[in-house]
């Protein structure tokens, strides 16, 4: 989709004009010398701080080892001497907090969003499908299977398996096989759902050929009227059937309920209610104020002014270096919140998923997200507000 922007900066270089090879020569020797006098010895020998760090006062965060060191870790002082000082460098090159090469093509894949059809049947003012509602599309069997197949190379380093995105899934007639076929390969399947579909028939069989490693369910409020208005259908009746079937069952290892709302009075009475009917449940029950989606919307929470100096991302995690989304005909997104899908990274009906990882493609958007090369003026993450700055 985007050139490179390093191979058209050398292709620029390449075509001006040098100086004669002597005067060259003494100018570069001049420039080494200078070099090795200031700059320190980690330095000079081409280390340098991973710059896909997460650097916080408390914090320094590598997502592609997804370890994290905080001040009572001796090496984190070690780390910020490096910073500081340019020193030390050498005995944290193992650890990955100093590099030596790019690491732009490097990634740990923690979290795949599996959108297996775009069908949804709720109108979420949170959600860019009550503006814009999608053709209906589902994935094929064939496509499915092989993806499947591929992520098992993955089961060290994945926590979910999401078969979710702006979609319902269990709205789909293939939802229960689908998890089934995960289950068999030994992934950690997760739902994101709003429960209208999720029956007890269903329940049931994902208990028994499961469980899930994960369910979070999306509940506004248990009000008819407002749960009609915020999401353009009354489904309260059908979704409390389908949770106080669920509530007390082994459905999931982990089981949440997320009190969606803008983060005012009401919304924290939709919280109170819905946590005090569920109270003593396998449910946890939480409140989460909802976002514009990288200025797709204007609704809840949102950045004071676009982002200019980024420095990363913030996204359950970080999306580029640990996120794969998968939309229905086997393309690959930067992000959850790239609804229109400008930043394609992949095809996984031409590519295989470590191909994609590897690519040109994501390895600059990468670049990008994390300030490496400087992004254009409208790119996704300058309205998000989980995007990292400096």
């Amino acid at each position: 989709m985007f050139g490179s922007m390093g191979q058209g900066r050398r292709q620029r270089a390449e075509g001006r004009s040098r100086p004669g090879n002597s005067s060259f020569c003494l100018l570069l020797s001049a420039f080494s010398l200078l070099y090795s006098l200031r700059m320190p010895a980690s330095l000079a020998t081409d280390l340098r701080l991973n710059p896909f760090l997460h650097i916080d006062g408390d914090r320094i965060y590598n997502p592609i080892t997804d370890k994290a060191l905080v001040p009572s870790d001796p090496a984190f002082a070690s780390v910020r001497a490096f910073i500081d000082r340019g020193v030390g460098g050498e005995r944290l090159v193992e650890g990955g907090w100093v590099v030596r090469d790019d690491v732009a093509r490097a990634y740990r894949l923690k979290i795949v969003s599996l959108e297996l059809m775009t069908a949804c049947n709720q109108k979420c003012y949170f959600c860019p499908v009550s503006v814009a509602p999608r053709e209906n599309e589902a994935m094929p069997e064939e496509l499915f299977e092989r993806i499947v197949d591929e992520l098992t190379q993955f089961r060290g380093t994945l926590d979910a398996v999401f078969l979710q995105s702006y979609n319902e899934p269990t709205i789909d007639r293939r939802f229960v096989e689908h998890c089934k076929t995960l289950f068999a390969a030994d992934l950690p399947v997760a739902v994101l759902s709003n429960a209208t579909g999720l029956t007890p028939q269903k329940i049931d069989a994902l208990a028994e050929a499961g469980p899930l490693r994960y369910i979070c369910i999306n509940l506004s409020t248990l009000d008819h009227e407002r749960y009609k208005h915020d999401r353009g259908e009354d489904h309260v009746s059908l979704v409390l059937r389908n949770l106080d079937y669920a509530k007390d069952r082994p459905l999931a290892e982990e089981m949440k309920i997320v009190v969606l709302g803008v983060g005012d009075a009401q919304h924290d009475a939709d919280f109170d209610a819905i946590a005090k009917r569920f109270a003593g449940s396998r449910f946890g029950v939480e409140r989460h104020v909802v976002m514009d989606r990288a200025g797709w919307l204007d609704v809840g929470l949102k950045p004071p002014e676009r982002k200019r100096h980024l420095a990363g991302c913030d996204n359950v995690g970080s999306r580029p270096l640990q996120h794969l989304h998968i939309t229905p005909r086997g393309r690959c997104v930067l992000c959850c919140e790239d609804y229109d899908e400008r930043y394609v990274v992949g095809d996984l009906t031409k590519n295989t998923i470590a191909e994609v990882l590897e690519g040109d493609e994501i390895a600059k958007l990468r670049r990008w997200v994390y300030g490496i090369e400087e992004a254009p003026a409208d790119f996704i993450c300058r309205n998000c507000i989980f995007a990292r700055e400096r």
